[in-house]
């Protein structure tokens, strides 16, 4: 061995270590690939789920590439949007230039029913004000003075992905929502998803709605948009929640917001305006599928329906199965704060073990929530939860303190290979592999999936590492 091999295997084996441990959770201005994105993705996100709708980004065009990109190569589906191509002059100058031209061409070219404005990095340190902007447009007939634009601020150096989908969210309803008054009341129940990059999710929720006959809009709905069929030609707009649904949404009778994390604002700002809002948990995992269902019923007044019974009734079944694979097993996992509470919810009602839990963009609310959770199971109390800790933290976590399998995105991978273990992946980004978003992960189907992935990755695990002797057919 060289001596450079020998000081690289001496790194690689301090890297390893309890004492490096020590040093690494020291640090604290250095962040080493966090477990988030920045607003203007969940901005995106949230502007592909309104019908007719044109995302505009205002700021560079490099980080217009990168949201496109990054949700792009998830779904593995065109990702429509544009941006005003601010440069050096603009940070000298301002953007107002780049921002009038970008409207005009927009909406001449791309012939919109919307356009959702949302802001990066350089135009927040800046300070453009994008609602004095958007004024001179309409005064320069730019775009026509009755065209609606929605506007969110979402600077990338705080808060993350899922705060900038609450504010593009909020954004949009105070945009098209038309003044709420009692005589104008719909019978709808608004169903907020919250930033989920499942389509197959947003489809449950909307075939759940159906079965139970709830008259409802899901606000936003991208799963037409970013989960369409290939018929031979490509459509700018597919899909999306109706702009006129998106005009009454004030006038809803109530809304159901399905992410206890990631539309606080929205459900602020509805709750202002008189509109009555009830925020649950995710739906993961069979006990969070209860609760959204026992919160559509009491919309509808009517009983669950008997094909849901029997739905439940095979998840259960799936569960009694498969608890021996599960039961006892030790989990690391990362993500956003909504997925992990739904996810720890399932591993605890599995009899998983939930030991390292990093959650990059936690708030108070959330850690308070987290450890009620792990406080109620005795499957919980061996956990830590690590908030505003990063990916290179998670990994000095599970050399120190091994684990049977990390849960988490694409990015895991290097630290579950580092630490020797399967990685089952749940989140965004998801790159390499294929069609995890076309599998649901809440529901009581949410509850199936979930099982087969995690226990046919272990059975695999343990056909993978058996010698002959115990290579057996059955397990």
């Amino acid at each position: 061995m060289s001596h450079m091999e020998t000081c690289t295997k001496v790194t690689k084996d301090w890297l390893n270590t309890m004492e490096y441990r020590e040093k690494n959770f020291a640090r604290e201005k250095l962040v080493i690939n966090p477990a988030k994105a920045c607003q203007p993705l969940g901005a995106l996100l949230c502007s592909l789920g309104i019908e007719g709708c044109l995302p505009f980004v205002h700021g560079s065009q490099g980080c217009a590439a990168y949201f496109r990109s990054t949700l792009a190569r998830h779904f593995r589906e065109p990702v429509a949007a544009v941006s005003d191509s601010m440069t050096e002059d603009s940070a000298v100058f301002g953007g107002q230039n780049n921002f009038h031209e970008g409207l005009k061409n927009a909406y001449t070219v791309y012939k919109p029913q919307l356009i959702a404005v949302f802001t990066s990095c350089m135009a927040e340190v800046i300070g453009d004000d994008i609602k004095a902007y958007l004024g001179n447009a309409k005064k320069q007939g730019s775009i026509p003075n009755d065209f609606p634009v929605a506007l969110a601020n979402t600077p990338s150096f705080k808060g993350s992905h899922i705060m900038g989908y609450d504010s593009m969210l909020k954004g949009l309803i105070d945009c098209l929502g038309e003044p709420r008054e009692e005589d104008k009341l719909n019978d709808r129940l608004y169903v907020v998803p919250g930033f989920d990059t499942y389509p197959s999710n947003l489809r449950e929720y909307k075939r759940y709605l159906k079965i139970m006959g709830a008259p409802f809009t899901l606000i936003p709905d991208h799963s037409e948009v970013l989960d369409s069929p290939n018929l031979g030609t490509y459509e700018l707009f597919p899909g999306g929640t109706p702009i006129q649904e998106m005009k009454e949404s004030l006038n809803a009778k109530s809304y159901l917001c399905l992410q206890s994390y990631s539309t606080p604002a929205t459900g602020k700002y509805l709750e202002g305006k008189g509109v009555p809002v009830e925020t649950i948990p995710m739906p993961i995992g069979v006990g969070g599928t209860d609760r959204f269902i026992e919160a559509i019923a009491k919309f509808t007044g009517q009983d669950v329906p008997e094909e849901i019974t029997r739905e439940r009734g095979r998840a259960v079944d799936a569960m009694t199965d498969a608890h021996q694979y599960i039961h006892g097993k030790r989990f690391a996992l990362f993500g956003d704060p909504d997925i992990l509470i739904g996810v720890v919810s399932f591993l605890l009602e599995m009899g998983g073990e939930p030991v390292h839990i990093v959650c990059t963009n936690s708030t108070p609310a959330f850690k308070k929530a987290m450890e009620k959770l792990l406080a109620s199971s005795p499957y919980g109390q061996g956990a830590t939860l690590y908030p505003g800790k990063d990916l290179w933290h998670l990994r000095s976590l599970l050399v120190t303190e091994p684990v049977d399998m990390l849960i988490g995105d694409g990015h895991g991978k290097y630290a579950a290979r580092d630490a020797d273990i399967p990685l089952i992946r749940i989140g965004l980004p998801i790159y390499d592999r294929v069609n995890l978003h076309r599998y649901p992960i809440i529901g009581y189907n949410g509850v199936i999936n979930l099982i087969t992935m995690i226990v046919n990755t272990f059975l695999e695990e343990k056909d993978r590492n058996s010698t002959d002797t115990y290579f057996e057919l059955m397990r």
